[in-house]
């Protein structure tokens, strides 16, 4: 059933935990109404969240979602693409099909939540579209080469929203570094950890604040890009 009383709506992909779960939070603390899309189920004690069981890299979960959060809050003023997996593999040894499971939630996912989500923001002549990126975007490294490969084509997809959307869509990248979340421990493969790279973290709740500040802006302004990292990170 529609939510009727004029909150604010917003979509998480990915918020079970973490980055996206901090977000959902942050959201419920200014009012709005806002569903979590996660494979991984999550207890919510919060009359202002609700969860949708979702596997983003497939059409017809897809199709779901859109068709249950309309009927459970209605047309969501807020898309937060957020669902993402982790890999380190080097390119000469790697797994091709891990490299398919990669793109096809980091990327193939990001663009069914545009296509699904996107057009009624459209036909309203407004709404916030925000990429959860990387800091690992345009920066190549040794076993990093799909993770980076996905979060570049991520940013390209955001900019091209952008231009396709102007004047009525605010699209914002939010770019992390090093987060104290279960990141690493989640990855498809790969052995690095937030204390292992020994430069500090950054909260998910940080991260909450910068989505909030970008969807926040008046006056006709748009925040297109906020990278955010511990200052002893060196990339």
């Amino acid at each position: 059933m529609q939510t009727g009383n004029g909150a604010k709506k917003a979509i998480i992909t990915g918020g079970a935990n973490g980055i996206g779960r901090a977000i959902a939070k942050k959201f419920s603390e200014e009012n709005f109404k806002t569903v979590i899309a996660d494979l991984e189920y999550t207890e919510i004690d919060d009359d202002h969240i609700f969860f949708c069981r979702t596997d983003v890299s497939r059409a017809s979960d897809t199709d779901h979602l859109f068709s249950w959060t309309l009927e459970t809050i209605g047309d969501p003023d807020v898309l937060v693409i957020n669902a993402g997996k982790g890999i380190q593999e080097l390119l000469t040894e790697g797994d091709p099909e891990k490299w398919q499971e990669v793109i096809n939630t980091n990327v193939m996912g990001a663009l069914r939540a545009i296509r699904a989500f996107v057009p009624a923001m459209m036909e309203n002549k407004q709404g916030n579209v925000v990429f959860i990126s990387s800091v690992s975007a345009n920066q190549p490294h040794p076993s990093g080469g799909i993770y980076s490969a996905s979060k570049t084509a991520l940013e390209v997809i955001a900019e091209t929203l952008r231009l396709e959307t102007i004047p009525y869509i605010n699209v914002t990248v939010i770019s992390p570094g090093i987060t104290d979340t279960k990141f690493f421990e989640n990855q498809i493969s790969g052995h690095t950890s937030v204390e292992g790279l020994d430069m500090g973290f950054i909260s998910p709740e940080d991260l909450a604040e910068d989505v909030f500040y970008a969807i926040s802006r008046k006056n006709n302004r748009s925040i297109n890009k906020i990278i955010t990292r511990p200052l002893k990170q060196n990339f």
